[in-house]
């Protein structure tokens, strides 16, 4: 049987969801895709907050024939519904301790608060002030966030300490939490953890 070239009228739930066709950005919402004799075509079809959704047509023989129409029915990106756009993820926070605090009750409420969010503390050294959750992870349909907090001394005079939260993603799920060379800096925070600088500012800080 000769091979022709083949037709796929690719469409999504999302009307403005871009449709991206062997790299290239060729339209949004519904877009019809030639397929050439002896060849595959890859289609993807992307909106932010939503899943992403990939699909390769091929017209060669001895291969599945492309379907005439495919419709995309986007859900909603679940690591996204769980987190929050911050300008507080990934950067140092210095908090000026409250004066009336010494350093036993800094370090005695620190923990508390550390606490409060994290299941497992890594590192707490009084000594030096420095303490570092363990990561905590959670996985999602398409990705994997792992978050941890890093308190550290910043000065002694006036008592400041420098507060980070890490929050990181790999874009895929299942990530192993030490794979590092997969994960990066993520502009977002899980909602779990939104509130845990403000947190050290209101119950450590000058008022």
């Amino acid at each position: 049987m000769a091979l022709f070239a083949q037709t796929v009228e690719v469409s999504a739930s999302e009307p403005d969801a871009k449709i991206i066709v062997d790299g290239q950005s060729l339209g949004t919402g519904t877009l019809k895709i030639k397929v050439p004799k002896n060849s595959c075509v890859n289609v993807k079809i992307q909106k932010s907050g939503f899943l992403r959704y990939e699909q390769t047509y091929c017209n060669k023989k001895g291969m599945t024939e492309p379907p005439k129409k495919q419709f995309f029915d986007m859900k909603r990106d679940d690591a996204e519904e769980a987190s929050v756009k911050t300008d507080q993820a990934n950067i140092d926070f210095s908090i000026e301790i409250n004066k009336k605090l010494d350093v036993t009750d800094v370090w005695k409420r620190a923990n508390q608060i550390v606490t409060d969010y994290f299941d497992a503390i890594e590192v707490a050294d009084k000594e030096t002030s420095y303490l570092r959750t363990a990561w905590s992870i959670q996985s999602f349909q398409q990705n994997t966030i792992r978050t941890r907090l890093i308190i550290k001394l910043s000065k002694s005079d006036p008592l400041t300490y420098k507060v980070k939260l890490v929050s990181e993603f790999s874009g895929a799920p299942l990530t192993s939490v030490k794979a590092d060379e997969q994960f990066h800096d993520w502009d977002r925070a899980l909602r779990k953890y939104q509130n845990v600088i403000s947190d050290f500012a209101t119950r450590l800080g000058n008022q």
